[in-house]
């Protein structure tokens, strides 16, 4: 099994790009982001691989960091999330927004990628959940309180909070972060127009 390759930028596809190895074209299937960041034809690159071997095909699959191929596995475990999907979310999202996404249940930034409905976000969030934090460094403080806003156990001012920042346009995940930020700063007892305040400075960092 491939896990890493080292050569030269030869050529790039739609999907994929060609790395020569010491004279041998590998084609790697990538996210757009990936591709994205790679060098131009002709300068050097390493990518971390996974290999899917088939019956009638071998594909490999090309990720910038370890973390990035980690999430690309693991989403796969879900029904319905297959190499394709799990490139397609890989290219609307990287890896740290991935994570805070299923970790503050933020079904509506994952059903950005192509071929995500909402009901296979739902079930990404659901399923993946407890696994966002170990994989994407989030903010325990965040995770916390993403789960007492899906229990609707939160503090009216902080659930109130989180609401008026949704409400103006910012996606679930980043309204949580700012808010839990403003919550610590602003201590216990705050109301909801101080950290809406703090909330927005936090989003304007």
């Amino acid at each position: 099994m491939i896990g890493k390759l080292k050569g030269l930028i030869d050529s790039y596809g739609e999907d994929h790009v060609i790395l020569d190895v010491q004279g041998v074209g590998y084609v790697v299937q990538c996210s757009s982001r990936t591709l994205q960041r790679l060098p131009k034809p002709g300068e050097a690159a390493a990518l971390s691989i996974e290999t899917h071997v088939r019956e009638d095909a071998i594909r490999l699959y090309g990720f910038m960091s370890d973390n990035e191929r980690d999430w690309f596995r693991l989403m796969q475990m879900v029904q319905g999330v297959g190499a394709k999907v799990a490139l397609a979310i890989l290219s609307t999202l990287e890896p740290g927004a991935l994570a805070t996404a299923i970790a503050t249940n933020d079904k509506a930034a994952v059903a950005r990628a192509p071929g995500v409905g909402p009901k296979l976000a739902q079930r990404i969030c659901a399923e993946l959940k407890d696994k966002a934090p170990a994989f994407g460094h989030i903010d325990p403080g965040v995770a916390q309180l993403a789960g007492a806003l899906e229990g609707r156990n939160l503090p009216q001012p902080v659930a109130d909070a989180v609401s008026a920042l949704s409400n103006l346009g910012y996606p679930q995940a980043q309204a949580v972060a700012a808010v839990a930020a403003a919550s610590r700063a602003a201590g216990e007892g705050a109301g909801t127009a101080q950290l809406i305040k703090l909330g927005l400075k936090e989003l304007a960092k």
